[in-house]
């Protein structure tokens, strides 16, 4: 813990800049640098669903970079396995011993692009993972950087291939954020941005720039300055009134009858941790029910599913969700 508490105006300038960092090289996204923000900060997991070609890796590793972290990202196929992501043994011919080899999730900031490609061995393998934060190789247990954030992606559209989430996975998921297109103006900025990249000279050649390249490693504030914002978020007060309010919200997923599964108690915790998390990043030593809403389709959309009847009649799971939110107003 740190000794000496940081100011409130010390974190808000550590987020904005972080923010401003990344909206340097990343055009719009702004909600999605949000959400990742709010994951790092509690301590959760990202999922995150959209079309390829939206800065997904471009995001993280500019987040990474700007905070000085650790960045890995694995492209998941049908053909990966466990070992691929966790780790193995080698036997070293010249000792006789084995040696432990560490694999990519060993870093702080981990990338799985299209996670529902790979095999359910290898996505319940990371899963755990994610829930213990520590690896098993052979008969030694490695416990995994801190901190350890898990992004995920997964084509909405293409199902072609794909090995589906089941609810208990999904639910690991601190959030599930769904990404649109960029705005007119924001791909029109994309486009300007990058005729304006140039070329760069390797020896004798020479290769278009991207906006990879643009991605620096002098990091926003230190390692501290993290953990005051992490700490920071612990320490927003969330009324009484507001935690019923959560209660409320989860309870209604279970009952509602369009529904055949509703929230689990993690989808709670959940709701409140990111609420407080926002309430920083707003600049507020206090969560209202703001948050809740702005927050409550990435936290508890992935969570619900709809009946077979609700699904029959035309319904979505994301109507129902709304449908609730407003009866817990009224």
């Amino acid at each position: 813990m740190s000794t000496n508490p940081a100011s409130p105006e010390a974190i808000a300038t550590y987020l904005h800049n972080i923010r401003e960092r990344v909206g340097k090289i990343v055009v719009g996204q702004d909600v999605v640098v949000e959400r990742t923000i709010i994951a790092l900060l509690t301590s959760g997991h990202l999922l995150l669903e959209g079309m390829p070609g939206l800065a997904k890796t471009l995001l993280v590793n500019t987040i990474s970079k700007a905070l000085h972290l650790d960045f890995s990202r694995v492209q998941f196929t049908i053909d990966l396995l466990p070992s691929d992501i966790l780790g193995t043994e080698i036997l070293d011919s010249k000792t006789g011993a084995f040696r432990t080899h560490r694999g990519p999730i060993f870093t702080n900031l981990l990338l799985t692009d299209e996670i529902n490609r790979a095999a359910p061995k290898v996505q319940g393998a990371l899963l755990e993972a994610m829930q213990e934060r520590k690896v098993t190789l052979g008969s030694e247990t490695f416990s995994l950087p801190t901190p350890f954030l898990v992004i995920a992606t997964q084509n909405p559209i293409e199902q072609s291939g794909t090995f589906e989430l089941p609810e208990a996975q999904l639910d690991r998921f601190m959030l599930c954020h769904r990404l649109d297109y960029p705005t007119i103006e924001e791909e029109e900025e994309i486009l300007r941005r990058n005729m304006n990249l140039g070329v760069e000279k390797k020896g004798d050649g020479a290769v278009a720039r991207t906006e990879f390249d643009l991605v620096t490693d002098d990091a926003v504030g230190t390692p501290q300055d993290l953990i005051d914002a992490m700490e920071a978020t612990h320490n927003i007060h969330v009324s009484d009134v507001l935690l019923k309010h959560v209660v409320d919200i989860v309870e209604r997923t279970r009952k509602h009858p369009e529904l055949e599964l509703g929230c689990s108690p993690r989808a709670g915790i959940s709701l409140l941790k990111a609420s407080r998390a926002r309430a920083l990043i707003h600049g507020r030593s206090y969560a209202i029910p703001e948050d809740l809403f702005a927050l409550a389709e990435d936290v508890c959309l992935h969570r619900i599913r709809l009946s077979y009847e609700a699904l029959a009649e035309g319904r979505t799971a994301k109507q129902v969700l709304q449908e609730i939110l407003d009866a817990s107003i009224s």
